[in-house]
Order: structure tokens, then C-alpha cells, then sequence
């Protein structure tokens, strides 16, 4: 018997799953390593991507909580969610049973 509720299984396997795509992870990665939230027009122009390919996987990043998006009239501004960076790996350690977890 697991002690881990079928909430928590449900929710982390959606994080998986948004995470198994290589352009989000790739999104996400330079989006985690910025010092201030970014436009989308300059994650556009950093990755090499078209914007509505980023658009829609930082719709998907968000509707996981990897990412913020805070709305500035006509831009919009992304930044890591930083619970992320404890979240996601207690999960993966809970999950994998740990000694972390």
C-alpha cells in the first residue's frame, strides 16, 4: 500500500508528461536560467523558434505551473516558477522511493 494519494500521482504524472516534450524542456531550460522574467518575443528570438510554436508550449508549461505568465497589455511575461526547483525533484524522489523523500 502506498502512501502517497492517487492526487498526487494524477497531478505529478501531468508534470511528466508536460515535460516529456524536447521544445519544453528546451523552453524551460532557457526561461529557468534568466536573472528576470523574459518576453516571449525574445524567447522567440534566443531559441530560434516561431512564436507560436513557443506560445503554445509555454501555454502547456503553465497550465503545470512550470512557468509564470503575468499578462503587461499587449506582452507577456515569463519567469521559472520557482517551487519547481523543490517540488518537482521531492516528487521524483517520493516516487522513486529515496531516502529524500
Amino acid at each position: 500500500m502506498s502512501d502517497l494519494s492517487e492526487a498526487e500521482f494524477d497531478e505529478w504524472a501531468g508534470w511528466f508528461k508536460c515535460l516529456a516534450d524536447p521544445t519544453r524542456l528546451r523552453i524551460l531550460h532557457h526561461v529557468a536560467g534568466l536573472d528576470e522574467p523574459s518576453t516571449v518575443g525574445a524567447i522567440v528570438e534566443a531559441l530560434g523558434l516561431t512564436q507560436s510554436n513557443v506560445s503554445h508550449h509555454l501555454r502547456i508549461l503553465g497550465e503545470q505551473r512550470f512557468v509564470l505568465l503575468e499578462v503587461e497589455g499587449v506582452r507577456t511575461l515569463v519567469s521559472a516558477n520557482p517551487l519547481c526547483m523543490t517540488e518537482l525533484p521531492e516528487a521524483a524522489a517520493a516516487i522513486m522511493r529515496t531516502a529524500d523523500a
